[in-house]
């Protein structure tokens, strides 16, 4: 089967190329640039911009299925930015599937679709948890409007189902886990309300792993079509626990500092001022919504991704943490060289 995956080159985009065509796939990847990484996979890579409609349209032709993966993510960053990338983008991907007769469409979504302030969650599914309101993030806003539209393309010819896998780490990440490690070796990280709130967090394999059960099960009429799914390990934790976890597995100093909510939300409320005035280009260190997000519980049932198309977590957060530790060590000692 010809399956196109946007956004191929990043952290989850190469896990999907890199599983469907293990899977015996024919696979390109639609990116803006051209990623190394993904020459000894196999998989043709597309050059181009989401926002480009002609040329999203002519990538779509002669494919089967789509895995709409790209984004543009992040907490900062102007409304525009995001419109294009995550809502003219995904507009581009369903005309594409449209023009060119594609069947079948799996969109990554994200949680963040349902934040609501400091509202937690706790064993929520998409049926029982409603879409956020008064984001404050163009991200969340952005990706609530894809979304929508995903499912609302659904039809009777077009099968699309949306997937939210919840903060992906493992061997790989280039942002959450150096982030979280660049930070605490700074002495620069801080808990949100003491990092006692619950967590859900997705290993790689896994993350992928629900992209290719749902994908199996998805046709015009199926149970999981038009649909929108949480995905995560179902291992829940507190997030001290599961943060200073990963800096552990990665040789970075664990964390036991925090920052009152209402500290660190006046401090992203400072941020977000103050960062277009000075014209910044880089991220803030916090913003009402990395808040609100840093303080709030979100775990979800897994249940109904089970019983739709099959989901279960193959690979537990302890093993995840021993492979992460593994290639963190295997890493060091190829940049040390031979004795």
């Amino acid at each position: 089967m010809k399956i196109l995956v946007t956004g191929g080159g990043g952290f989850l985009g190469h896990a999907l190329c890199k599983g469907l065509v293990a899977q015996g796939h024919e696979v390109a990847s639609y990116n803006r640039g051209h990623y190394r990484s993904l020459e000894p996979v196999g998989v043709r890579q597309i050059q181009g911009d989401l926002a480009d409609r002609d040329a999203v349209i002519a990538a779509c032709a002669g494919m089967d299925a789509v895995f709409h993966n790209a984004a543009k993510a992040g907490a900062w960053g102007s409304y525009e930015s995001y419109h294009l990338a995550n809502v003219v983008g995904t507009g581009n991907v369903l005309a594409g599937c449209r023009a060119q007769g594609i069947g079948r469409l799996v969109y990554t979504s994200t949680p963040s679709v349902t934040h609501r302030a400091t509202h937690p969650v706790e064993g929520g599914t998409a049926d029982t948890v409603p879409y956020g309101e008064g984001f404050k993030a163009p991200y969340a806003t952005t990706k609530t409007i894809a979304e929508k539209a995903v499912l609302a393309a659904n039809d009777a010819n077009f099968a699309t189902i949306a997937l939210r896998p919840r903060l992906i780490w493992g061997p790989g990440d280039q942002q959450l886990v150096p982030r979280l490690a660049s930070r605490a070796k700074a002495g620069r990280l801080r808990f949100v309300g003491g990092g006692h709130n619950v967590i859900d967090t997705t290993y790689i394999d896994n993350a992928a792993q629900a992209h290719f059960d749902a994908f199996a099960h998805l046709a015009p009429g199926a149970a999981c079509a038009g649909k929108a799914y949480f995905i995560s390990n179902g291992e829940p934790r507190p997030a001290r626990e599961i943060v200073n976890a990963l800096l552990r597995a990665v040789g970075a100093p664990e964390v036991d500092k925090s920052l009152p909510f209402p500290v660190a939300y006046a401090i992203g409320a400072v941020c977000e001022t103050l960062w277009p005035l000075l014209r910044r280009k880089d991220e803030p260190p916090l913003t009402r919504f990395l808040a609100e997000q840093l303080a709030t519980t979100h775990w979800y049932s897994m249940e109904p991704a089970t019983r739709d198309f099959g989901y279960v977590p193959r690979v537990s957060i302890e093993e995840g943490l021993r492979r992460l530790a593994e290639r963190h060590a295997g890493q060091g000692l190829a940049e040390q060289g031979p004795g």
